[in-house]
């Protein structure tokens, strides 16, 4: 868009409109109206070694139940004080040590959990409770009690990711506390998987959510499925091997508000340049390797994190065999018609 000139006589007029809480459209147009995404979100990598040091020490600073949640956020060096890894999301790892309990309340931020390192803890949702291993993606649907329990002898370490950035847009928040730190456990261990993950569903079903029904999804399912998929030996150049976790009932994104996946890079394998309008969290749960995002190349290995903004290229490469877990705003973007990518050369 051409500049436009800046005159005395113009000036004065924006002084004069700005006392009326106006403004000139034709002064601010080519910030509002960009011909590519322009975004203050920068690629960045966080190890987690270096986070689960840092969590120890908290865990020695500050209760869970003085907390609420004891959780170290992720903030994207483009939007520090703003709680945010993209624009429209936000994440942060999650310690719950031996003896805890992470108090129940519900909210209208949907949350999902990605198990990062531990075995045996165990969070409840709705009324079911789900023991927690490495590699679960496990989620909390908008305004549905939950809380979070260790009664193993070593820490539990997750990754959080919500929608609140997109609530707070909407001004939609609420929260609530129970009163009694867990919830009742009405059904049993089990109940909302057997249900629904197997490709049936009970026949009259009536539900509101647009949220899945199952909301515990066990890595070992998720691993077998991928060793599956791959026998075909059908890999996208830019993804390699990548699945979306989804709705039973609908087909649709597990979560309304934020897609999740996982992907397989087998040893060797690089993929071709890709961008996307979703910017995307990623947590590699195994193997190493490193991915180029624009002009930054990020080392990685299990449990680190790492964030790519929206419309930069990027390129993975494995040095072993990798499983990636990530997620994005996609189904927001795919509903409003605005989600874009572009495949490069693939």
């Amino acid at each position: 868009m051409e500049a436009v000139t800046k005159t005395p006589e113009r000036e004065a007029f924006y002084q004069k409109i700005d006392g009326e809480n106006l403004t000139a459209l034709w002064t601010v147009m080519s910030d509002l109206i960009t011909p590519e995404p322009k975004s203050a979100c920068r690629p960045h990598l966080w190890k987690f070694d270096v986070i689960r040091n840092y969590m120890t020490e908290a865990g020695k600073l500050i209760t869970a139940k003085e907390a609420e949640r004891r959780v170290l956020v992720l903030e994207n060096p483009g939007l520090r004080g703003q709680s945010k890894i993209t624009t429209s999301l936000y994440a942060g790892v999650q310690m719950v040590v031996p003896g805890d309990v992470a108090p129940a309340h519900r909210h209208s931020q949907s949350a999902l959990r990605f198990v990062l390192e531990g075995k045996g803890a165990h969070t409840a949702v709705d009324g079911e409770r789900t023991a927690m291993e490495q590699g679960d993606f496990i989620i909390t649907p908008s305004m549905t009690w939950h809380d979070h329990s260790n009664e193993t002898d070593q820490p539990m370490f997750w990754l959080d990711g919500l929608d609140i950035p997109l609530v707070q847009f909407f001004d939609c928040s609420f929260a609530e506390g129970a009163k009694e730190d867990q919830q009742a456990i009405t059904k049993p261990a089990g109940d909302s998987f057997a249900r629904y993950g197997h490709n049936l569903l009970p026949v009259d079903v009536k539900r509101s959510s647009k949220t899945s029904p199952i909301f515990s999804y066990p890595y070992a399912y998720t691993r077998e499925a991928l060793e599956k998929a791959k026998t075909r030996e059908e890999w996208d150049a830019c993804h390699g091997l990548k699945l979306k976790f989804s709705n039973p009932e609908t087909g649709d994104f597990a979560m309304p508000t934020i897609g999740t996946f996982i992907q397989l890079l087998p040893k060797g394998f690089k993929t071709a340049r890709y961008r996307a309008t979703d910017a995307t969290v990623f947590c590699p749960i195994e193997g190493h390797g490193r991915t180029r995002i624009g002009e930054a190349t990020f080392e990685w290995g299990p449990r680190d994190l790492f964030v790519v903004p929206s419309w930069q290229w990027v390129t993975h490469e494995a040095d072993s065999d990798a499983v990636l877990f990530s997620f994005s705003d996609r189904p927001v973007q795919q509903k409003l018609d605005l989600f874009r990518e572009d495949r490069g050369n693939a």
